[in-house]
């Protein structure tokens, strides 16, 4: 992103983000920083100083471990909590095959890091596991109803 002073450089991203919510181009969830950072060509201590700048003028919340959302919208909970719910869904039994992390980084617009850290909490739940082709379903959560294995 061209800029006069690179110190004025947060103020640019924050500007740019802030039309973009006030224009509907950003309605829920904002990009990945990952996504900032290349879109903006700044660091990730640039793009943290333009989140705050928007937080604090309450445009955009954060959720650790969910991300960035438009000030009032979007679903909060953790990724972990989100992909749980696939286990809930109706069909879904023990033995299934569970989605990959790409699948699961699309469909939840996580980060790959925020992805494994969830997928390594089902695994100690005993929800999911490794096999020799990702990983498979070995348990439905407790509060389906449904028998855990």
């Amino acid at each position: 992103m061209p800029q006069d002073n690179p110190r004025d450089t947060y103020l640019q991203v924050a500007g740019s983000l802030r039309q973009k919510i006030k224009a509907g181009e950003i309605k829920d969830d904002l990009p990945s920083q990952t996504q900032l950072i290349s879109a903006h060509g700044a660091s990730r201590s640039t793009i943290e100083r333009a989140l705050k700048v928007l937080k604090a003028e309450g445009l955009v919340e954060s959720v650790q471990g969910a991300g960035w959302y438009v000030a009032g919208t979007g679903d909060r909970r953790p990724v972990v909590e989100k992909m749980t719910d696939l286990l809930r869904a109706d069909g879904v039994k023990v033995g299934d095959p569970f989605p990959t992390e790409q699948a699961l980084c699309e469909m939840f617009k996580a980060s790959r890091t925020a992805v494994r850290s969830a997928i390594a909490q089902m695994e100690g739940q005993g929800l999911i596991a490794k096999v020799k082709r990702g990983r498979e379903i070995r348990a439905l959560p407790v509060d389906q109803g449904g028998p855990t294995e």
